[in-house]
């Protein structure tokens, strides 16, 4: 009996198999590659912006710290952007 019983659990397994081919999670599509980069630089420039305007209202030094802080943002998601770019290449 359990001879059949391993049997009949081969024979069902191979048919959900055959019904449901394993999905590959780590591919992305090209929409959500792009969605992903384009996100990384846009928030990284939002958040540094939004650290030199409450620093400017903290030292009353308008738009100084805006304009510095808006520049690193930037240069930081670029930064991001060529590290997830690049990691997207390797897989």
């Amino acid at each position: 009996m359990s001879n059949d019983l391993k049997t009949r659990l081969k024979i069902a397994k191979s048919k959900f198999k055959k019904r449901n081919p394993p999905e590959n999670n780590d591919q992305k599509s090209s929409f959500g590659k792009a969605f992903q980069l384009s996100t990384e630089l846009v928030s990284a420039v939002l958040v540094a912006t939004i650290i030199g305007f409450i620093l400017d209202n903290w030292f009353d030094t308008k738009p100084w710290l805006i304009i510095i802080f808006f520049f690193i943002g930037v240069a930081a998601g670029i930064i991001n952007v060529i590290r997830s770019a690049k990691k997207m290449q390797k897989d």
